[in-house]
């Protein structure tokens, strides 16, 4: 059965609010069975998807490339990254931590009162509403980290694909159709039908990935519903880089270098570029950042929709009397390509004007110079919440300036000589943030711990052994970790 609904159109598709409806009751219906399947069952549905995305990667990428001009090595690069995601989330299934299973015995001497006997553990929310991303057409689309953290929970997911490569969408929902059970993973099309799923009663939890304001749109409906469901969106980040005057003297060159190259990574088109530059006053780099910066090309991104929006807020940036450029390209004749651009401001004036902190989401970044310590300090206090913050530093320096900077640097991600671009995936990354980085930034969307935010925790209280689900059996049958009156009890 094909796991792909069509988007309305003007020749007789269903309209927008019967798609969605249509793909979440396939999603509901198919939510029971999913949740019972036994954890290696589960995990094995997982690593046959990560088998199909390999032996079809050629084609993936090719169909990829052709919707988003990202360029094939990086695409194949991002297949195998997605890969990945899905193997890691097939292990933590198997591994069976991600349940969360408590166990207190009942104790008729505890105090003030006795104490009844109490199994917890975490159960999947249901099915799933996945907005999918412009800018990782694999690793945050259909079969991308929010996916397989919802099925690795046991959560049925329907995936609103991205207008910039529905080809790529439909051919990879086809894939899974022929891997998971029916009604498991739905692709659907359409902007009124994305907003159709959020407020669709079958859906209990929506993961997002976007802009601001398309993200803030979706969360005040996820919580205008008569039952308001969690809303994981990632929305915007100017991720600050803070760059010591005893770190300019050692390794400018180097620092400028790399700056560039993570500012120019995916054409800045990523969630995680540096968009913020701290420099002390006086720091003599200008001349070196111009020259590395006009080395860099214009090139295509990712759609008019992307340019567009890239355009209009670089001009208003470039045009402000409180910023002056270092370097600016002559806007491209092509509609859809983006030319590099550096800017240049003082802490103060970002402290007067946070008309300054608009993300610029494309191949631009601003440099900020600060006249001390306290300057700096000030000033990173009014940033608005980030994915990452790097701090470019020295060892010898002295220690209580960074413990001050991690005390006031509002991201997710803190990082020691080193750049925000390329997110680990891994057991201890923390993909999320303060707003507007994040809706939720008790959450991540990279790492095992993703799969915790389509899963809710429930008690039971007093129930017969054999009426408990498996894995709070104290005979523990699907052998997982559980805690049993206080210690960890691991499996075997």
């Amino acid at each position: 059965m094909s796991s792909v609904i069509s988007a309305p159109s003007q020749d007789g598709a269903p309209p927008a609010h019967t798609t969605a409806a249509r793909a979440a009751a396939r999603a509901s219906g198919a939510a029971p069975a999913l949740a019972a399947l036994s954890l290696p069952t589960r995990a094995r549905l997982l690593r046959r998807l990560s088998h199909a995305m390999g032996e079809n990667a050629g084609h993936l990428a090719a169909v990829a490339e052709d919707e988003t001009r990202l360029g094939v090595e990086r695409l194949r690069g991002e297949i195998r990254r997605t890969q990945t995601q899905l193997e890691m989330f097939a292990d933590v299934v198997e591994a069976g931590a991600f349940l969360d299973v408590m166990i207190d015995p009942p104790d008729p001497g505890a105090r003030p009162a006795p104490r009844p006997d109490i199994r917890r553990m975490l159960v999947p929310l249901g099915p799933v509403a996945v907005f999918s991303a412009s800018n990782f057409p694999f690793a945050f689309s259909v079969l991308g980290g929010d996916t397989a953290s919802a099925l690795a929970g046991g959560c049925p997911v329907v995936v609103k694909a991205h207008d910039g490569h529905p080809r790529l969408s439909d051919l990879t929902g086809e894939l899974a159709a022929d891997v998971l059970p029916p009604g498991v993973l739905t692709v659907v099309h359409g902007r009124e039908t994305g907003r159709d799923l959020v407020t669709d009663p079958a859906v209990r939890a929506v993961g997002f990935t976007g802009s601001t304001s398309g993200g803030r749109a979706l969360f005040d409906l996820a919580n205008g519903r008569p039952d308001p469901i969690p809303f994981y969106g990632e929305l915007g980040s100017l991720n600050p880089v803070v760059v010591t005057p005893a770190a300019v003297a050692a390794r400018g060159a180097d620092i400028v270098r790399d700056y560039v190259a993570s500012v120019a990574l995916g054409q800045g088109q990523l969630c995680t570029k540096p968009g913020l530059l701290f420099l002390p006053a006086g720091h003599g780099l200008e001349d070196r950042l111009r020259e590395t910066f006009a080395a860099m090309r214009p090139a295509p991104l990712l759609g008019l929709w992307i340019s567009t929006a890239y355009r209009a807020t670089l001009a208003e940036l470039a045009g402000h009397s409180a910023v002056r450029p270092l370097h600016l390209s002559r806007e491209p004749d092509d509609a859809r390509t983006g030319a590099p651009a550096l800017l240049t401001t003082s802490a103060e004036e970002i402290r007067t004007r946070p008309e300054l902190l608009a993300e610029c989401f494309g191949p631009a970044s601003l440099v900020i110079t600060y006249t001390s310590a306290d300057d700096l300090l000030d000033t990173l206090r009014v940033l608005p919440g980030a994915l990452t913050a790097t701090v470019q530093g020295q060892q010898d320096e002295d220690g209580a300036l960074f413990h001050r900077l991690s005390a006031v640097l509002q991201a997710g991600r803190l990082i020691w000589n080193g750049w925000p671009t390329g997110v680990a995936v891994t057991a201890a990354m923390h993909h999320g943030g303060p707003w507007p980085a994040t809706t939720s930034p008790l959450h991540t969307s990279v790492g095992s711990r993703a799969v915790a935010r389509w899963m809710r925790p429930v008690a039971y209280q007093n129930f017969p052994e054999d009426f408990l689900p498996e894995a709070v059996q104290l005979g523990n049958p699907w052998n997982v970790p559980q805690r049993v009156d206080g210690p960890w009890k691991p499996a075997d």
